[in-house]
């Protein structure tokens, strides 16, 4: 059985995608960006700053699913400059603490511009 996720306490998805899918007790989250729900604007500043909000963002899309971030299995992290790597992993760290499968790549370009995507899945 398929469920659609869906929160206003994170950020619309800006394309034909929903924020997750629950497929029985996996949940594959879709790419998360460092929007600010509330002017589903980018947040324009830092690595440091747009993984938070990217954190903030998976928060409220597990919560809305009944998962948290101990229940992530798999991450999958887009850097638009590799540059970034450690700043970025000093964020992630304090979140996915049960240190999940991941990987973490540079891209040519993220949408709107932001320097950091992440992809979640997660099991109960």
């Amino acid at each position: 059985m398929l469920e659609t996720i869906s929160t206003e306490k994170a950020p619309a998805a800006i394309g034909p995608y929903s924020q997750a899918i629950k497929a029985d007790r996996f949940l594959y989250l879709s790419g998360v960006m460092p929007i600010d729900p509330a002017t589903n604007q980018l947040v324009e500043s830092d690595i440091t700053t747009q993984a938070e909000q990217i954190m903030k963002n998976i928060a409220a899309v597990l919560d809305a699913a009944g998962y948290t971030f101990a229940d992530a299995v798999k991450t999958t992290c887009f850097l638009s400059d590799i540059g970034n790597f450690a700043q970025f992993n000093e964020v992630y760290a304090k979140y996915f603490t049960g240190k999940p499968a991941r990987s973490c790549v540079a891209v040519k370009d993220i949408p709107k511009g932001a320097l950091v995507e992440v992809e979640v899945v997660a099991f109960q």
